[in-house]
């Protein structure tokens, strides 16, 4: 199973998050997949995936979002993804 905790951030308060799950064990081919269904539920831009992004979740269970990160402009400081089964 695949749990990611979501959340968007800004000045260090959650305002929104959202709990990210799917069968299977975690598919690094997939991750923007995830990534996009995880800002679609929170109403959000979907940023750019970059490996580096790739290899900090894959290391340390987590990621995190700037707005140098996403296109268009964002009202929140970051978008964080932890994986939740640790």
């Amino acid at each position: 199973m695949v749990r990611i905790w979501a959340k968007v951030v800004k000045q260090d308060k959650i305002l929104r998050q959202y709990m990210f799950e799917t069968e299977g064990v975690t598919d690094y081919s997939l991750f923007f997949d995830y990534l996009e269904d995880i800002c679609s539920h929170l109403d959000v831009g979907t940023p750019v995936l970059l490996k580096t992004h790739l290899f900090n979740y894959a290391k340390y269970n987590t990621v995190k979002f700037t707005k140098d990160d996403f296109i268009e402009k964002i009202d929140f400081d970051k978008l964080v993804l932890e994986n939740a089964l640790t």
